[in-house]
Order: structure tokens, then C-alpha cells, then sequence
């Protein structure tokens, strides 16, 4: 079993990011609503208490004992939970005069194991509208800033058994410069934890895990083409072989020529696949739908209905595999409820658990989607599949606005496959978080030759992000950009004008619908 650091959560937007840089020095971590009871055992090493949007001097402010953590492991208190223990051991913590937020740089750095190789000067990100104004009898201060005298602290000896250190600014964003060095100190200094989290032992630990599962039972699993479904579906297949029954609708709605060039990419990963060409009959009941919720009801409910009558014709299936990853789970937490197991068990395949009464083997459901592509590469899974582009799951169908019918998807299919097949030739398809061509119901005049025409327009979407939780819009080169629109134009019938979305997320989404 692997060393592991627990982050509780207090609701703050960057906790994830904690995750991301502990797994990325190798030390593997769970994210813990700060509600649930601590579970102490011989891996747990380590506990880091997060930030959030609460005040520790709201009445409704969670407030769980770090006391009783310090007694049991060493604790690195971040932004709010560094507040939370200046309060709860006597300080005081009050308003700020101004909202500190931005970039500071720490001064006055005292010698502590947290803060080995930091360097005086260093530049951290500050995030909190409260300051702590008076810490705790016995507390130590270890780094100020021009703008506040307590950067950073350390409790007592006589406070608990083991030391809390404290910060009031946030390692794991990009603007900190030394902030994985510094969780690095905490991780291995600290808490003595081996950095032996790799895609390889993951990939040793999750086959052993799904063959005590699985055993001789059969797994039903369906697949999208997608990064999630592949790894997963390769694991389940690298611990139950041909026990795994994969299949993969074609509901109409994917890229041009995904369909056989994903079966095809399948067969030579040795997986036990049906296709099934379910086309018509999506395009029939979409046919004048144009509200995106209902075609989104439209296309899940038709998924599942094929899927089931396919997955009913295999006998004696016991399991359902899903591609399910670390942050479908963490959405379905929250710091009030706690984790909920019903919102995201079926995420993938919207309520077939139910349904068909199988019980779930989900292997990537403690991995982040960069955590995925590494484990697939350990696997030697083509980058056809490992470095694709999110797509979305009820796929073209929400990339035609307005209603749905088989030309307009053929003619989405030609746009997107021009541009994806550009940003790939120019190299920056691999620069590039996910990009799109959506069709808009919008036609305007334009003129091909010595002819007017009155067609639809594309708009292409480019975005770069680390998870897709926030997004920025992809600066694209201008000329690649020109040629793009001139190849969409020139060779797809139907549409005579192309824009460029320019909008980050939030305050719009990735996708138009």
C-alpha cells in the first residue's frame, strides 16, 4: 500500500490543484470533505486542511478539532485552515483593512523544515479577505510580508504531539514560484512519505484489485472512443481478459470516421468489442428537437436503451465497468452533505446500474485526467486514443444548435475534421486543452464565384486549460487561422462563413450547449 496524505476540504477552488501537486511528486492523496470523520491508519501520513470561501468567524463556519489531527500526524494548514487554527487555539483572526489578493513575496524566512531551499523573496499568491491579527500563546511566526506580519507560523510543542505548520497563502497555483518545493518539504521532510506513486504501481495495484473483484464474472462495459473508457476498458481486459464485453453505439453524433477507426483502434488493443450502428434511430427522435437539455435527455435515454438491449443478449454478467475519474467524485462531495454515492456511480452511462442490477468496477476513480493519459501511456495504448481531445458525450449533438438532422451532420463532420486536421499538421493540436467546430443557425449572404449564397455559419472553438474546470481561448496564429476558414469554406457545401470564439470559461462554457 502506497504512503498517503489526506487534504481536507473547507470548499476551496483550488483544492484540487493540492491534489494535482502532491500526485505529481509521486505521493498519492485523497481529497476528504472536511464533515467526514478521519480515518487513521498505517498508510495515512499526513493531513493538509484547505482553503475556502467561509469566514472561520461565520456561525456556519466548519470547524473540525486540528488538535486532535496534530495528535495523530503532522498538519500543513492552508489560507483558511491556517485562520481556522489561530482560532480555535486562542488567537484572534479579524477582517482585513484590504482584500489581500495577488502576488507577495515572503520576507524573514525563519529556519524550518517546511521552508528548506525557500529562498528569501519568494513570491506566493495570496487569496483570504480576513488576516490573522494575534496567534495563539507559544505560536511562532516563520514568514511576513510587506502587506501582513503573519505569512506563515508554526504551533507550539506543547500544543499537540506533533508540530502544525501554517500558511496563509496557496503553494499549489502557478503564481507561487517555490510552492512545490514547498509541499515537497512537507510531503518527504515532514511526513516521511516514499514517492513511489507511479503509473506503473497503479497499474499493478488496480489489475490485482479488479481480478479479486471481477474474479471469473463477466464485465460488461461501454465505450466511447474517449481517454477514460479506453484506459479503463485496458485495465479490466489486463485483469479478466476476455471476461470483458465491450461495446461501442454509433449514435451518429461522432467525428467524421471515428466509428471504424475506433473499432478499428480496439482490435488491435485486444478488446472483445461490438459496434452497433444505431444512426437512424438517433436522428429520428431528434429530428425537430431544438432545446439542448432535451437533447441531451434525448441522446442519454437512446444510449441507454441500446446499450441495454445489447448488454441483455450477454448471460450471466455480473459487473459494469465504467471510465468514472477523480473529478466526478469530487463533484458529487460537498463540505455541508459529504460525498454522495448516487450523483456520479453512473455518470458515465446515465442509470444502467439500476437497471440492469450489476454491481460497478470504475479502476480510474482516484485518478485526474492527466493521471489517466499517463497510466494509458505505461499501458502502451496508442496516442490515437491517449492524446485525443475531450469530446463530449452526447457529441455533435449539442454542436448543432437549433434541431439535429443527418445533413447537418455530415456537414459538422467535414468542418470539424478540416480544423482538428490542421491544428494537427501546424503541431498545435497537442498545445490545445479541446477544440471544435459548432454549427449555428445563423445563415447569412455570401458570394462563391459570380453566385449569391445564403448558407449556415461555423464557429470554431479552441481552448487551453489544465482539467477543463476554467479555460482560456486558444491563441491561434492568424494565418493558420485564414486557412482554416478558407479550407471549411471552399470544401464544405452549406456553409459560407466561419467565426473564432473568443470567450473563456467562465463566465461561457467550453461547449455552446
Amino acid at each position: 500500500m502506497n504512503d498517503k496524505i489526506l487534504i481536507l476540504d473547507f470548499g476551496s477552488q483550488f483544492t484540487q490543484l493540492i491534489a494535482r501537486n502532491i500526485r505529481e511528486l509521486n505521493v498519492y492523496c485523497e481529497i476528504q470533505p472536511c464533515t467526514k470523520p478521519i480515518v487513521y491508519d498505517s498508510t495515512l501520513k499526513g493531513i493538509i486542511l484547505s482553503g475556502s470561501p467561509f469566514s472561520v468567524n461565520d456561525p456556519l463556519a466548519p470547524m473540525p478539532d486540528v488538535k486532535v489531527m496534530a495528535d495523530h500526524l503532522p498538519v500543513l494548514a492552508v489560507c483558511y485552515g491556517a485562520q481556522m487554527l489561530v482560532k480555535q487555539a486562542g488567537g484572534e483572526v479579524g477582517q482585513s483593512t484590504h482584500r489581500e489578493y495577488g502576488r507577495a513575496h515572503l520576507q524573514d524566512i525563519e529556519h524550518d523544515p517546511l521552508f528548506s531551499a525557500i529562498p528569501q523573496g519568494s513570491q506566493v499568491w495570496m487569496s483570504h479577505s480576513d488576516t490573522i491579527k494575534k496567534l495563539p500563546e507559544g505560536f511562532t511566526v516563520l514568514a511576513r510580508t510587506d502587506s501582513i506580519p503573519v505569512a506563515a507560523y508554526k504551533s507550539g510543542e506543547a500544543y499537540a504531539k506533533n508540530i502544525v505548520r501554517a500558511i496563509q497563502f496557496h503553494p499549489e497555483v502557478t503564481h507561487s514560484t517555490d510552492g512545490r518545493q514547498i509541499y515537497k518539504n512537507f510531503l518527504i521532510d515532514i511526513c516521511r512519505c516514499n514517492q513511489d506513486w507511479t503509473p506503473a504501481a497503479f497499474i499493478h495495484e488496480t489489475v490485482t484489485r479488479i481480478k479479486q473483484q471481477a474474479g471469473d464474472n463477466k464485465v460488461v462495459m461501454a465505450l466511447s472512443g474517449g481517454v477514460d473508457s479506453t484506459v479503463a476498458a485496458t485495465l479490466i481486459h489486463k485483469a479478466i481478459g476476455d471476461n470483458l464485453y465491450c461495446i461501442f453505439v454509433d449514435n451518429g453524433l461522432l467525428r467524421k470516421g471515428e466509428f471504424e477507426q475506433v473499432l478499428e483502434g480496439y482490435k488491435h488493443l485486444g478488446l472483445n468489442t461490438k459496434g452497433i450502428d444505431a444512426r437512424q434511430r438517433f436522428y429520428g427522435e431528434l429530428a425537430g428537437v431544438s432545446d439542448p437539455e432535451t437533447k441531451r435527455k434525448i441522446i442519454g435515454r437512446l444510449f441507454i436503451e441500446v446499450f441495454n438491449e445489447e448488454a441483455i443478449k450477454l448471460k450471466d454478467v455480473s459487473f459494469l465497468g465504467q471510465g468514472t475519474i477523480y473529478p466526478d467524485v469530487i463533484e458529487s462531495m460537498s463540505v455541508h452533505g459529504g460525498p454522495s454515492a448516487t450523483i456520479k456511480s453512473h455518470h458515465n452511462v446515465g442509470g444502467l446500474p439500476e437497471k440492469m442490477h450489476l454491481s460497478l468496477i470504475e479502476p480510474l476513480r482516484l485518478l485526474f485526467k492527466d493521471e489517466v493519459r499517463r497510466v494509458g501511456r505505461e499501458l502502451g495504448i496508442d496516442d490515437i486514443f491517449i492524446g485525443r481531445h475531450p469530446f463530449p458525450g452526447p457529441g455533435l449533438g449539442i454542436r448543432i444548435l437549433g434541431p439535429v438532422s443527418e445533413e447537418k451532420v455530415k456537414m459538422l463532420q467535414e468542418a470539424d475534421h478540416i480544423y482538428i486536421q490542421h491544428l494537427r499538421d501546424s503541431g498545435m493540436y497537442k498545445h490545445v486543452w479541446q477544440a471544435g467546430a459548432i454549427l449555428l443557425p445563423v445563415q447569412s449572404v455570401g458570394v462563391m464565384g459570380d453566385e449569391r449564397t445564403y448558407e449556415y455559419t461555423c464557429a470554431l472553438r479552441a481552448v487551453t486549460s489544465v482539467d477543463g474546470m476554467t479555460a482560456d481561448w486558444a491563441h491561434l496564429p492568424y494565418d493558420l487561422l485564414a486557412k482554416i476558414s478558407n479550407d471549411i469554406i471552399n470544401r464544405v457545401r452549406g456553409i459560407n462563413r466561419v467565426v473564432y470564439d473568443i470567450s473563456s470559461k467562465p463566465p461561457a462554457t467550453i461547449e455552446w450547449e
